[in-house]
């Protein structure tokens, strides 16, 4: 691939803005960087008039009646973004956030399946079906924050109500009310016309740290779906043929010996260097992997006084490639990595991958879809709105561009080095998503004006926009065996017929930073409804 895309704009620049999210301020998803403010003119005939549309990026004609079924549930679409973005929860917490999707749900007639879904407390599935058989839909919402992100619903960088310790940082509060308002929106329309089939909406939390996607494909909770559907927040509106990387999660944990850092250091082996060392490890193999390759780490424990040789040191590193196969090789280095380091050092390592996810499958046919009723959905800000953009923008340091009206021309292959829980459910169904401008031009992602957008009107346009988008794709899903067709056929000629393998170790039955408090006996009261289990 050249480094410019068709569109003109750069591959660097867009490769850069398709994180969805990615798998997690933890995990490091990519800033979101724009070269170019718009999306570049429209091309034009020699008379000077715009050239007549493709017939594949007209706007299908359930478009109309998904923004009119949007509109009968634009109330609670919007007491949903707006109840998560100002009671901001993190990763695997998420008790609030998930309640205030199930009430929506259940007020709206959906039976909640499972609460406590594949040991995530935190995750549900809900269903509503009408008439025998008929195609399954599912529906993918996110609703965790992120730390130090709380802002408020201002142009500059000021805590919000709850302070500014956490924050919808990433646009999930918006990402969660398109995903459940679309699915709300979707029942009114297949009530409207008969149409029979099951829309399922899947509460995945903690995409920010150990997505719940992942312990759901596990159980093969997404294998009986039609095709999965989501949206995420962007600078622009977008939608194409993106591949992100698989990745682990590892910690690495180093046994030495404690001993007098002054008086007798000979009597102690330092854990310390072991993670030292590891890290010089690390980066004698850059210069070695592939391009595709990630690695990043921090430290997490690295002694407690200079002057007592530390027996523990701990480092969290993450590894990423285009696939399960080649990360499965960076990732066997890394380990043989820890193990040098611990012998040149006389300690002990322990090596773990505790968390980790496939790369991402795009899905053409879903992708172009979902393209043509993006193209049918206006992007309008007002004055203010675009004030409130640009006051953004200028405390952030960046061009003063404002929020993008135009969507980008539809991307073809492209593979990114960012990655997301999203892949595993991608390996068992397929998935569409596309992204949608709620973030000023420049902005990335894990920000504190994506907070401060996503709790005011720019924020509601995008929860009511992508919930159209979304309730319409999910119409056409529903009622056109044609596309669901071509869609699984895409899926099969990327995925292959190889079986699916979990990344998760076999004895990970719960995400290990679950807080302590969701696996007492059910006594705590904070945590007194919440269930754990999968669906019966």
């Amino acid at each position: 691939m050249t480094d410019r895309l068709h569109s003109g704009l750069d591959r660097r620049s867009v490769l850069g803005s398709l994180g969805l999210g990615g798998a997690m301020a933890a995990v490091g998803t990519p800033t979101i960087v724009l070269a170019q403010a718009e999306a570049p003119p429209m091309p034009r005939e020699d008379d000077g008039t715009l050239p007549k549309p493709r017939e594949d990026t007209l706007p299908p004609a359930s478009s109309g009646a998904a923004a009119e079924a949007v509109e009968a549930v634009r109330d609670a679409i919007l007491r949903i973004s707006r109840e998560v973005w100002a009671t901001p929860e993190l990763s695997l917490a998420e008790v609030k956030s998930h309640r205030i999707h199930l009430r929506e749900l259940e007020a709206a007639g959906f039976t909640t399946k499972s609460r406590g879904t594949s040991g995530i407390p935190t995750a549900f599935i809900s269903e509503w079906s009408q008439g025998s058989g008929g195609p399954i839909i599912g529906y993918l919402p996110e609703y965790d924050a992120l730390p130090g992100l709380g802002n408020a619903a201002e142009p500059r960088q000021t805590p919000g109500a709850t302070g500014a310790e956490v924050g919808h940082g990433c646009g999930h509060n918006m990402l969660g009310a398109g995903c459940t308002g679309g699915a709300l929106a979707l029942k009114r329309l297949m009530q409207a016309d008969g149409t029979p089939g099951t829309i399922r909406v899947y509460g995945c939390a903690a995409e920010e740290t150990e997505g719940a996607k992942v312990y759901m494909a596990r159980d093969g909770l997404f294998e009986d779906l039609d095709a999965a559907i989501a949206w995420h927040s962007a600078p622009f509106a977008g939608a194409g043929n993106v591949r992100l990387a698989a990745f682990n999660q590892i910690q690495v944990r180093f046994h030495g010996r404690t001993g007098h850092a002054g008086s007798a250091p000979w009597e102690g082996r330092s854990a310390l260097k072991a993670a030292e060392m590891f890290g010089v490890g690390i980066q004698m193999m850059r210069e070695h992997i592939l391009p595709t390759s990630r690695m990043h780490y921090i430290y997490q424990a690295a002694g407690v006084a200079p002057n007592i040789v530390p027996d523990f040191a701990q480092v969290w590193i993450v590894a990423r490639d285009a696939d399960r196969e080649k990360l499965g090789a960076l990732s066997k280095w890394i380990g043989e990595v820890a193990e040098a380091a611990a012998m040149a050092t006389q300690t002990r390592a322990e090596f773990e991958i505790f968390f980790g996810s496939h790369d991402l499958l795009p899905n053409e046919p879903l992708a172009r879809h979902l393209y043509r009723h993006m193209l049918a959905v206006p992007i309008e800000f007002t004055d203010d709105e675009q004030a409130f953009a640009r006051a953004c923008q200028r405390e952030m340091g960046v061009p003063e561009a404002g929020m993008s009206t135009r969507p980008l021309p539809f991307i073809e292959d492209v593979s990114a080095g960012a990655s997301s829980d999203l892949g595993d459910v991608s390996y068992q169904v397929p998935t569409g998503v596309f992204a949608w401008p709620t973030i000023p031009l420049g902005i990335g992602l894990h920000t504190w004006p994506v907070t401060a957008c996503g709790g005011m009107s720019i924020g509601d346009k995008g929860s009511l926009a992508t919930a159209r988008i979304l309730a319409a794709c999910g119409h056409d899903l529903m009622t056109d065996a044609g596309l669901r067709k071509a869609a699984r056929e895409d899926f099969r000629a990327r995925r292959g017929d190889a079986p699916f393998v979990s990344p998760l170790p076999k004895d990970r039955t719960a995400p290990l930073g679950l807080d302590p408090h969701f696996i007492k006996t059910g006594d705590d009261e904070l945590f007194a409804d919440i269930t754990v289990g999968t669906p019966g």
